[in-house]
C-alpha cells in the first residue's frame, strides 16, 4: 500500500507536508545539534578567558613573591650583621640622648608583637613634649636606620598647649628582632 494512495495527498498537499517535514527536521537540527554547539563554544571562551585572568594574577603573584622573598633574604642578612644585644629601646634611647630630646621623653613603652617563621616585630611607643621642630628633625633623621631596620609605624605630631613653637609627638617605631 502506496501512502500517497492511502491519505489520497494532492500535489499542494504533499507540497506542504514536504516544507513541513523539511522545517520539522531543520527545527530538531538546529535546536538539538546547532545550539547547543554553539552555547558550548561561547562557555568553552568564557571558561578560557577566566582561566587567562587567573593566569596573569598568578603570574603578578609569582613575581610579586619573588620580590618579598628576595626581601625576607635582604632583612635577614640586616639582621645578623647588626649586633647581637641590639634593643630597640636602648637603640632608640642613645639616640634621643645624641639628638638632644632625652629630657622631653614623657614615656617609652615597648612592645613584641607579630611573630613569623624567621623573626618578631619589636615595637616602642614614644611621647616626647616640648620638642622643636628642628630637634624632631634631627631625632628621626638619626632613629630612622635601614641598617639597623628601625622605622617609624606610626606618628602624630600637634603644637603644644604651652606655646606654638614646641611640639608634642607621639610615635611608634619598630624594627624586627631574631
Amino acid at each position: 500500500m502506496d501512502f500517497r494512495t492511502r491519505f489520497k495527498l494532492t500535489k499542494h498537499e504533499r507540497y506542504y507536508l514536504s516544507i513541513g517535514s523539511v522545517a520539522l527536521i531543520l527545527f530538531i537540527v538546529l535546536q538539538f545539534v546547532l545550539f547547543p554547539f554553539v552555547e558550548e563554544k561561547e562557555r568553552v571562551k568564557r571558561s578560557i578567558n577566566a582561566k587567562e585572568q587567573t593566569l596573569k594574577e598568578l603570574v603578578s603573584l609569582s613575581s610579586k613573591y619573588t620580590v618579598l622573598k628576595k626581601n625576607s633574604v635582604n632583612i635577614e642578612e640586616t639582621l645578623a650583621a647588626r649586633t647581637g644585644n641590639f634593643t630597640l629601646f636602648s637603640f632608640l634611647e642613645k639616640q634621643a640622648g645624641r639628638s638632644g630630646v632625652k629630657q622631653n621623653i614623657t614615656y617609652m613603652k615597648p612592645s613584641t608583637a607579630t611573630a613569623t617563621e624567621s623573626y618578631r616585630e619589636s615595637s616602642v611607643e614614644m611621647k616626647l613634649e616640648n620638642v622643636t621642630l628642628e630637634q624632631l628633625v634631627e631625632y628621626l633623621y638619626l632613629v630612622e636606620s635601614p641598617e639597623n631596620l628601625v622605622g617609624i609605624k606610626r606618628i602624630s605630631i600637634k603644637q603644644s598647649n604651652g606655646s606654638p613653637q614646641y611640639l608634642t609627638v607621639l610615635m611608634q617605631l619598630a624594627t624586627y628582632i631574631k
